[in-house]
């Protein structure tokens, strides 16, 4: 008898051994994440909506995404945590590498509609800037950028920095010649004149949208072809080593 009970399930009882084992398996995860989305939905009704909740490498620790916003709990959502995930062994800032994979930019999903175009010699090579007009180290890097050879420049007016900037910028892309005003303006500080009534400026809006959506927090901000982002006014030099590296990617 004891060998009857023994014996080797069939093909139908192996079938359906390995679907318990798939499902004892799989269900915690699913549970895990259902218990966190209804406990912070019920606790934080607040918080964004949630995106994704992920396991991180931290046993325990799950991400939840909002976009490109990071939080981090438990397995029940008793806890949230704002901060960084530091490897220590690789030295390297998980949350960061991740948030940069997240906002990362492919150049041929730019709204380029709503940018400004200077080609300059041939225009062969792209890049793309965000920048505001009263923004310092945005004119410095205006002055570079006429340096550049057989390059098309896409500058998206971003006023972020609060001031005159949304009238300034408002008077740029509602000018006859946006991309002239807008270096005569950050060049040689010719301030523009004021724009018709009724100009449709709502290219502003949807660039700041844009920013907001891929984590560009300061001006300027450089985008390259190869999706290469580079915060900061970098000099000439460096820039035509990335044009050349981007080009060659």
């Amino acid at each position: 008898m004891l060998s009857h009970h023994l014996r080797r399930p069939s093909g139908l009882h192996r079938a359906f051994l390995l679907s318990l084992t798939a499902a004892a398996l799989t269900s915690p995860a699913w549970a895990d994440e259902a218990a966190i989305r209804k406990t912070l939905a019920d606790r934080m009704p607040s918080l964004p909506k949630i995106d994704e909740i992920s396991k991180t490498p931290v046993a325990g620790l799950y991400e939840v995404r909002m976009g490109a916003e990071l939080l981090y709990t438990d397995e029940t959502g008793n806890f949230l945590i704002d901060g960084s995930i530091f490897d220590t062994k690789a030295r390297v800032n998980l949350t960061q590498a991740r948030v940069e994979k997240l906002t990362a930019i492919d150049f041929a999903n730019l709204p380029l509609k709503d940018a400004m175009v200077m080609k300059q010699g041939n225009g062969s090579r792209k890049m793309a800037v965000f920048a505001d007009p009263n923004c310092g180290y945005c004119k410095r890097l205006e002055k570079d950028l006429l340096t550049l050879k057989d390059v098309t420049i896409y500058t998206f007016v971003l006023p972020i920095l609060g001031g005159d900037s949304a009238l300034k910028s408002r008077n740029i892309v509602c000018a006859k010649e946006p991309m002239k005003t807008w270096r005569s303006w950050m060049i040689d500080g010719a301030v523009p004149a004021r724009s018709a009534e009724g100009c449709d400026a709502t290219a502003l809006e949807r660039n700041q949208e844009f920013a907001r959506k891929y984590k560009i927090n300061g001006t300027p901000a450089l985008v390259f072809e190869d999706g290469t982002r580079a915060p900061g006014a970098w000099p000439a030099d460096r820039i035509e080593k990335q044009l050349v590296a981007a080009r060659k990617s």
